[in-house]
């Protein structure tokens, strides 16, 4: 039964959730409150009314013990006449041998009892309640003799003083419970308001409209700060989205030149017959347009796989030199012309200097990258590759001898699809350097490039070592 009920209760809407939490915690505090102010009221009529027992027992004791001559009838009457006498007021005196020698009980409805009595003389000062009445014993000394003194009466006064109590107590508590209810709702909705302005602000924003921001009051709050992180989100969105529009146009730009060519081609080859020589200059054409086609792909699934953090494996830890040295395996493998002269510095001195972590593959793809461009635009086809380990990083400095890129240009050579205004003439793609830098800041790693038209250029990155 109680799972079901939490289960319900969690079930509800926050706003109405923390109503009733707030409801709770007020009838607890209530119902606590309450309870302190009705006992401690208690506990204070009783030692009230102990007190003028004990007074009243004691006062009557000395009217009556402490004359020449003891006369109970004389004061019987004094007790009768006496204005401040308790509401069922019962006095009774008793000797050593435990004889009654004065008594207002003449129907003997307080009861002696001889364990009480001992425990009189024992602790001089004893309470009890006897039915209706409350009793005081005390024991009091006179004229070389002990005398034990029962004072008893019925607080009535104190009891209906009690009943009201309980009575305004009560009705407190039923009051508090729809104060708290209504208090708790328009509290929770004034603590909610910005929660849901959020919601609403939220169910504004669409792929189309990703430029909208939620309203952030207080940015030191959890509400004010899940509005940032919110914000934040949007903007990576916003920028993603951005990114991956302009990344589908141009790359539908590139993929349909090649393939119109190849559609093209073969459209005019179909027209006639023609020579052997003919079919295979044709085939030779479509070959190269098939194998641009290839090489713009397997760039293309590159870029998305380096954009992709779940599948990168960046804790392997790599070999820089050989990565490097199989880049260069492969590219004068393809290309018979190309010469990439590596050096290793002198601050290699240990192993453990070349190694980084990260995923061999897409590093090498970026060190390709790299020598293939500065070969591809150098005249002698040739980079010069040196090696050094500075601080906590592996520096790897590419310099060619080729035809350099304009100050403006090199503003623009990480973006997509982007290529120098005097890199036309050469066959590629343009997709090579945004590559290269997504590869290396994927790695936490840094690249610079520094050039001068007709004076070559300047490669550097940066990767963390791992030491």
């Amino acid at each position: 039964m109680a799972l079901v009920i939490f289960s319900e209760i969690y079930s509800m809407q926050i706003r109405t959730r923390l109503t009733l939490q707030f409801l709770l915690w007020g009838v607890i505090i209530m119902i606590f409150a309450s309870l302190i102010t009705y006992y401690s009221s208690a506990s204070f009529r009783k030692e009230d009314f102990n007190n003028r027992l004990r007074n009243k027992a004691k006062s009557t004791a000395r009217l009556l013990l402490e004359a020449k001559v003891i006369d109970p009838d004389r004061v019987l009457r004094l007790e009768k006449d006496n204005p401040v006498n308790l509401i069922n007021e019962k006095i009774i005196v008793l000797n050593f041998l435990n004889d009654v020698i004065y008594s207002t009980d003449p129907s003997n409805e307080i009861k002696i009892i001889d364990s009480v009595l001992e425990r009189i003389r024992l602790l001089e000062n004893v309470t009890y309640k006897q039915g209706n009445y409350e009793v005081v014993g005390v024991l009091y000394a006179a004229k070389l003799d002990r005398f034990v003194v029962l004072a008893a009466a019925t607080d009535i006064e104190g009891s209906f003083y009690l009943a009201k109590l309980r009575f305004i107590l009560v009705l407190v508590c039923c009051l508090s419970l729809v104060l708290f209810s209504f208090a708790g709702w328009i509290y929770s909705g004034r603590a909610l308001k910005p929660m849901s302005n959020v919601v609403k602000r939220v169910e504004e924003i669409s792929i189309a409209s990703l430029n909208l921001r939620v309203p952030v009051n207080n940015e030191s709050d959890e509400i004010g700060k899940l509005a940032k992180t919110f914000n934040n989100m949007l903007e990576r969105l916003e920028a993603s989205f951005a990114v991956q529009k302009d990344f589908i146009s141009n790359a539908s730009h590139e993929l349909r030149t090649p393939l119109t060519s190849i559609n093209g081609q073969l459209e005019v080859l179909m027209l006639k017959d023609r020579s052997s020589e003919e079919y295979k200059a044709a085939i030779e054409s479509v070959l190269d347009d098939i194998k641009s086609l290839i090489i713009l792909s397997n760039r293309l699934l590159m870029v998305a796989r380096s954009k992709s953090e779940s599948i990168i494996n960046i804790d392997k830890e790599v070999r820089i030199d050989e990565v490097l040295w199989q880049a260069q395996e492969e590219i004068q493998k393809h290309y018979k012309n190309y010469h990439v002269n590596i050096s290793l510095g002198e601050s290699l001195t240990d192993s453990d200097h070349l190694v980084v972590n990260g995923d061999e593959s897409l590093i090498k793809a970026a060190l390709s990258n790299i020598i293939d461009n500065a070969c591809k635009y150098s005249d002698d086809h040739s980079v010069d590759i040196q090696m050094e380990h500075t601080g906590q990083h592996i520096e790897l400095v590419f310099t060619d001898h080729g035809i350099g890129i304009s100050e403006a240009d090199l503003q623009k050579v990480f973006e997509p699809f982007y290529r120098a205004s005097n890199a036309i003439e050469y066959p590629g793609t343009g997709i090579g350097l945004q590559l290269v830098n997504q590869i290396i800041k994927t790695h936490k790693g840094t690249i610079r490039i520094s050039s001068e038209p007709g004076n070559g250029t300047k490669v550097i990155v940066k990767l963390p070592s791992k030491i």
